[in-house]
């Protein structure tokens, strides 16, 4: 369950984020106090150090694709291309040995 003082850094960093403004905890305090919400003192700061080096945007736009967002965040999104075309081929290999045997189902 979160508390209000999640969300408002939670709103804070995506609107930093769309901005394209380095998310700080000196910046997220600086919206809290213009928006006239009081949050316990540690929440900018834990804000802050977990969104260091992640692009929200991406993250943000990579919801429901699984994988991606992850291989993303780790830098490894060519790996992440290569797995996605193994298993594209060894999908297409099956099909086609179902066609190779010669009969069908309702031959």
């Amino acid at each position: 369950m979160s508390s209000d003082g999640e969300l408002a850094c939670t709103y804070a960093a995506l609107m930093l984020a769309d901005d394209g403004v380095a998310i700080t905890a000196e910046k997220i305090t600086a919206i809290l106090k213009a928006a006239n919400v009081e949050v316990e003192a540690y929440w900018p700061g834990l804000f802050a150090k977990a969104l260091d080096g992640i692009d929200i945007k991406d993250l943000v736009s990579n919801v429901g694709s699984g994988a991606a967002p992850a291989a993303a965040a780790t830098g490894a999104a060519p790996a992440a291309e290569a797995v996605a075309e193994k298993k594209e081929e060894k999908k297409e290999e099956s099909e086609s040995e179902d066609d190779d045997m010669g009969f069908g189902l309702f031959d």
